[in-house]
């Protein structure tokens, strides 16, 4: 009998979705097309919204609230002159050192401090902008999550009728959270958007052909990943062929198209601007030195595993073994007692507890629990240890599965126990490196320049990519330079 309804709810199911797909075939703004668009502009504004919430609590905003004015005003010019203009468009720079750049739907668009510090003009930033901007007025993620949607389900109506007769179908939009980020674009959205990167950078009065310096530098550039786990600019952006080529072509046409004469590049004042962001990983938020993490902000250290992978972003901390099959997890815990986050962690996971003792670390109150909690597939074994630091209450959490647990045991123990309060001077006052703009002196080669800024010779390689110039290139006396200021 449950049989046979269930083919009944899926035929109707399929009429209705029929229908709803017929109706969901919105006009592309870009390209004034109908699209198979299975999320609507409502949709995406709050998916938007989730994924702002989901990224900002999890990779953190750089406070620096002069160039987040800057990025902000720029982004609000290019976004009144896209295809969208009526959408609430929101700019921010995340901290992170990883040189990258997102669009998420409904108006969203982040920069790392890693590309602002890459870039090398205001064209370069203003090209980089109406690209991203371009990926959401092309409606290119909410192409990309109706794709997903049909995929998944073969049938995209048979999950739209599912959900209006009540019965749980696709994902809710909140499940995709900050995965919006890192859908990947295929290479023709890629060249849509650099086209459209190019229009509204050229409408803006700059040079958009210094979009396709930005990528020969990225290009000469190590891809470097960073702490915080987010992906590099080519992993989420496929490379169209000749791509710098088309964009150069489309700027002078473009340029020639609106009547632009003397297009802007604004290197100097750009330099100026990210004159002092912070380059590469922040210490002060978190550093490993000789298998030890330090945080200097919250006066805290515990020893880190050798060889294993450590993701460090402003909500946990996770060092995952060489093989993956074991996981240490450090992050604050819900509670005003160590005892309090205890029952908190077992209420919320339904763990089944083996072990609960009372103890001291290092002379901090603390409470061991060894517990099991299943999944779909498995049961994991999960040793845990709340620790109270003044008024804070902090958690580790120790994962593997029921066989392979006792290899990670020990291990697991050390590096809790190991966890004590920063006292060292030298490690708290520890400073980041910083971006400097400095001006040449003479003529000179860009290797020369930069010895003469007083650049190490073992970096000469990195910062003469860092500033978008070739090796050998001539530079003219009073040009303005990047530079690392080195902290520690």
């Amino acid at each position: 009998m449950k049989r046979k309804r269930l083919l009944s709810i899926v035929t109707v199911s399929i009429l209705i979705g029929a229908v709803l797909i017929a109706a969901s075939c919105a006009i592309n703004p870009v390209t004034g097309r109908p699209d198979l668009m299975l999320v609507s502009k409502e949709d995406e504004i709050k998916l938007g919204q989730q994924a702002d919430a989901g990224v900002t609590g999890e990779y953190g905003l750089y406070a620096d609230q002069q160039l987040t004015g800057y990025v902000d005003e720029m982004g609000q010019r290019l976004g009144k002159l896209s295809h969208r203009p009526e959408l609430d468009w929101h700019f921010k720079i995340l901290d992170a050192s990883v040189v990258n750049a997102f669009a998420a739907p409904g108006g969203y668009v982040y920069f790392t401090r890693g590309i602002l510090a890459t870039l090398n003009s205001e064209a370069e930033l203003a090209g980089i902008m109406g690209h991203e901007i371009g990926h959401v007025t092309a409606r290119h993620s909410a192409q990309q999550i109706s794709k997903a949607k049909m995929a998944q389900f073969g049938l995209a109506g048979v999950s739209i009728g599912l959900s209006i007769l009540g019965i749980p179908g696709l994902s809710s939009l909140a499940e995709l959270g900050v995965g919006v980020l890192f859908l990947k674009f295929s290479r023709d959205n890629e060249r849509e958007a650099d086209s459209l990167g190019v229009e509204y950078a050229t409408k803006a009065g700059y040079d958009a052909s210094q979009m396709a310096a930005f990528f020969e530098t990225l290009q000469r550039m190590e891809s470097k990943s960073d702490r915080s786990g987010l992906p590099s600019w080519f992993s989420t952006h496929p490379s169209p062929e000749d791509r710098e080529h088309s964009i150069r072509i489309q700027s002078k046409q473009m340029q020639q198209k609106i009547g632009l004469k003397d297009a802007k590049i604004d290197r100097e004042h750009y330099l100026r601007v990210i004159d002092g962001i912070v380059y590469g990983d922040d210490p002060r938020q978190g550093y490993i030195e000789r298998n030890v993490y330090y945080h200097p902000a919250m006066k805290i250290q515990f020893p880190v595993p050798a060889e294993w992978e450590v993701r460090d972003t402003t909500t946990a901390v996770q060092m995952v073994s060489k093989k993956k099959d074991a996981v240490i997890i450090f992050s604050g815990a819900p509670g005003t007692t160590p005892s309090d986050a205890a029952q908190k962690y077992v209420s919320e996971t339904g763990a089944r507890v083996l072990k609960s003792d009372g103890t001291q670390v290092n002379g901090l109150s603390a409470r061991w629990v060894l517990s099991d909690v299943t999944s779909q597939k498995e049961t994991i074994k999960i040793m845990s240890l709340f620790i109270q630091k003044e008024k804070e209450v902090f958690g580790f959490h120790g994962l593997s599965s029921q066989k392979l647990f006792p290899q990670y045991e020990s291990l697991f123990e050390d590096t809790m126990e190991g966890f004590r309060e920063l006292s060292d001077p030298k490690k708290i006052s520890i400073q980041p490196n910083r971006i400097r703009a400095r001006f040449t002196r003479k003529t000179n080669t860009i290797e020369n320049a930069l010895r003469a800024l007083g650049v190490p010779e073992k970096h000469l390689k990195d910062v003469v990519a860092l500033n978008g110039r070739i090796p050998g290139e001539n530079i003219p006396a009073n040009t303005l330079l990047k530079i690392v200021e080195y902290g520690r």
